[in-house]
């Protein structure tokens, strides 16, 4: 945010945050028509049970079709919660967009260093609760696929929520964009505090 700040022209930046915006709305326009779909299923819960039976590690229970139910009706829940997450999302973006709008010119920046700061500290503060929010209804979806097994067997739904928590810690933590980006933000911090260290050659 202090790049945008030093900059006249914040088209490229106000580019940036629609084209997150647009990722976050595709996202929540896609939870609402899965949603449309899991509301349908429930009409047809004793079609799917026969379905389900066909399968070989499908394990049939007593009242089979109501346990149907409640796997479909756990689906909503995470579907409602990734559509609120991604909505409430967008709303921040939006609010980002607005603050990049009402950043301070360069020269006003100069003149009051914190308002400055303030701006810093409070536009990119938005756009990380933003990201979170995004985090959030992403990994919904991730674990919404990891429920699918549930149908057919319990022991799959252990193996596949184990399974998605190991993708996105490794994608999240251990991942090459990651290290990439994380050595990069390294590079910026020690260029950062050689400049903030006084010259050692001078003394």
């Amino acid at each position: 945010m202090e790049q945008v700040i030093g900059r006249e022209h914040r088209i490229m930046d106000a580019a940036l945050i629609a084209n997150l915006e647009r990722n976050t709305s595709f996202l929540a326009s896609t939870s609402i028509l899965v949603l449309a779909g899991l509301l349908t299923a429930l009409g047809i819960v004793g079609s799917i049970d026969s379905v389900l039976q066909s399968f070989p590690f499908y394990e049939v229970k007593e009242n089979s079709t109501f346990w149907v139910q409640v796997k479909i009706l756990m689906l909503v829940v995470i579907y409602v919660y990734a559509f609120f997450a991604l909505t409430w999302s967008m709303r921040q973006y939006g609010f980002a967009s607005v603050m990049i709008g009402s950043a301070p010119s360069p020269e006003e920046a100069q003149l009051q260093p914190i308002l400055k700061e303030k701006y810093i500290y409070a536009s990119a503060k938005v756009i990380d609760m933003a990201g979170h929010a995004y985090n959030y209804g992403l990994r919904a979806y991730y674990f919404s696929l990891a429920i699918l097994p549930w149908f057919v067997s319990p022991w799959l739904f252990i193996a596949s929520s184990t399974l998605v928590v190991i993708v996105l810690y490794m994608r999240e933590f251990h991942s090459r964009p990651y290290h990439v980006i994380h050595d990069y933000i390294n590079y910026i911090d020690s260029c950062e505090s050689k400049k903030d260290s006084p010259d050692e050659t001078n003394q």
